[in-house]
């Protein structure tokens, strides 16, 4: 097996996941206590000056603290390796299933304008409608209560239904959504490998479906700044499980032979094959950029620091972020 269970959340603490590079905590989890009160969550970055709350806030602490610990979690593993597969993941595959399943019975309109196809809106509609009994379908009997609260993220995954498009708002939002799974114990320590490699790779691949569907816009001018138009986490998530790797380096994922050999086992070079397959569009001055870097180590690091820069601390990014009780505004703990 690749990872040994453990009686702990998935999360650390942000000082444990900076120092110990998000390895997995051995001090005290980070589930919510029994007595929390849960809350719809809702904007708190309204402007520029308050993204300093953001950044101090324990949401903060936690969601990065979450992207790291899966990031170490993943090192040096491939997508085909052993792992568990539990109840709460099964039941997110199904619950991605069957979003899946509303593209096919919720076909494009015809419509003058190429992009932004408005069936999309009859689709995300229906999630809108069916959220808050999905989730509640995978929590501990004891903490249905947070299914509102944990529907809302789940909710803003999946991209916006007036602008139709998507982007790493989105993208973040389906991994807070995870994130508040392992606070209220639904998701466990040994459920990190199937986070990553099941239920966020199932994720892209609906949401790419949605894309290609209903040709939905990037969000924001620069789409996920730089990378693809869409997505993030893959290539951070992806690169790491290259760290080390004997014999691909950076410079591989531009051989189109090299992607289509190992894209089953890497989630870097399935996202390089996938930008290779959409129309007009192939690896840009960023990703090549990245090609030159001369370790996967080297290039996990750059993407995570990044993240923090481009998405994280952008205030057109933050602005939509919801925060309730288990994603928190108030200050991290220090």
């Amino acid at each position: 097996m690749c990872l040994k269970p453990a009686k702990k959340s998935v999360l650390p603490t942000m000082a444990e996941a900076e120092q110990q590079s998000g390895s997995t905590p051995e001090d005290e989890a980070c589930a919510v206590p029994d007595s929390i009160t849960f809350m719809v969550p809702k904007k708190e970055i309204s402007m520029v000056s308050d993204m300093g709350k953001w950044k101090r806030s324990q949401a903060y602490a936690d969601y990065m603290g979450f992207v790291l610990t899966l990031n170490e979690g993943v090192k040096g593993k491939k997508l085909t390796c052993e792992y568990k597969v539990s109840e709460t993941v099964e039941k997110l595959l199904d619950l991605l299933d069957t979003l899946d399943r509303w593209i096919n019975e919720t076909p494009p309109v015809d419509q003058p304008s190429r992009f932004g196809n408005k069936a999309y809106r009859s689709w995300s509609a229906k999630l809108d409608q069916e959220a808050e009994a999905l989730v509640a379908a995978m929590l501990p009997a004891d903490r249905c209560a947070a299914a509102p609260e944990i529907a809302v993220y789940l909710k803003e995954a999946v991209g916006n239904a007036t602008r139709i498009d998507y982007g790493t708002g989105h993208e973040a939002a389906f991994a807070a959504f995870l994130c508040c799974l392992c606070k209220v114990g639904a998701l466990r320590v040994d459920d990190q490998l199937a986070i990553v490699f099941k239920v966020f790779n199932s994720y892209l691949a609906v949401m790419r479906k949605l894309q290609k569907t209903y040709r939905m816009e990037p969000a924001g001018s620069q789409g996920v700044w730089g990378l693809d138009d869409f997505q993030f986490l893959p290539f951070i998530w992806g690169s790491a499980q290259l760290v080390d790797h004997p014999t691909l380096e950076p410079r591989h994922f531009l051989d189109e032979r090299v992607v289509n050999e190992h894209q089953q086992d890497f989630m870097f070079l399935e996202c390089i094959k996938f930008i290779n397959e959409v129309d007009d569009k192939t690896v840009n001055n960023c990703l090549w950029n990245i090609s030159a870097v001369p370790s996967w180590s080297k290039v996990n690091q750059g993407l995570i620091r990044m993240y923090k820069a481009e998405c994280l601390e952008k205030f057109p990014v933050i602005q939509h972020f919801k925060f309730g009780s288990l994603l928190s505004i108030q200050p991290g703990k220090t």
